[in-house]
């Protein structure tokens, strides 16, 4: 059942580029069909990331040396004129209108991280749930560039979510047991999402990194 749902989310957001790409050119904004009803794509429940998280490797993180996000191909056409910004920003927003270049335009978004809400794409970032940078620490150093690109632009998985300028450049690329969402209510999809990613992956976790995952997750229980 989940891979359905998830495949529905990403072929709704898909959807919602097509019908920008498709309007003719010079057309006004139009609006969007009904918003997916979640931020991103399900991640497991608690006690399968907890499971997942007890699978994955803890070492020391690896050296950035040769590190570039140009090694992360990201924001590629997805459709048509379509990039992965463009689908986040569609998929995460609520009465999203674009343009015939599939800009967003107009809308309603709630970024989870801090609880803030916002009228104004060029107010959002676009977060990896697991960095780029924090990637090639733990295991992206060895991928071959359409590894990374996949990574990078993953509608499928919980890596990918729209949410405060602010709050994605304070996070950087730091792991959860150096950074956490401002909103506690928050860490468990957090959490959950997080380790669902590195266990998709197959990416390492610091002993730091696990020890914090591993109390977000309990955070679900309560």
């Amino acid at each position: 059942m989940i891979p359905r749902i998830r495949w529905r989310r990403a072929a709704t957001a898909a959807a919602l580029c097509l019908s920008a790409v498709l309007a003719p050119a010079g057309a006004p904004a139009s609006a969007a069909p009904p918003p997916v009803p979640h931020d991103l794509p399900e991640p497991p429940a608690a006690s399968v990331a907890k499971e997942e998280l007890a699978g994955l490797t803890v070492e020391l993180p690896h050296s950035m040396a040769g590190y570039s996000r140009a090694k992360f191909p990201h924001w590629i056409k997805q459709m048509g004129t379509c990039d992965t910004r463009e689908v986040v920003l569609s998929r995460d927003g609520q009465d999203v209108k674009t343009d015939d270049q599939c800009r967003s335009v107009a809308g309603r978004w709630h970024s989870a991280y801090d609880g803030k809400d916002f009228t104004a794409a060029n107010q959002l970032d676009i977060d990896h749930m697991v960095p780029l940078a924090n990637a090639w620490r733990s295991g992206a150093d060895s991928w071959t560039t359409d590894q990374r690109k996949k990574f990078a632009n993953d509608l499928t998985n919980p890596q990918l979510i729209a949410v405060s300028a602010a709050s994605n450049r304070s996070k950087g690329d730091q792991s959860p047991d150096q950074w956490r969402p401002p909103l506690g209510s928050y860490w468990c999809t957090y959490s959950r999402a997080w380790t669902h990613v590195k266990h998709v992956y197959k990416l390492s976790v610091t002993q730091g990194e696990q020890d914090t995952l591993a109390a977000m997750l309990d955070s679900c229980d309560r």
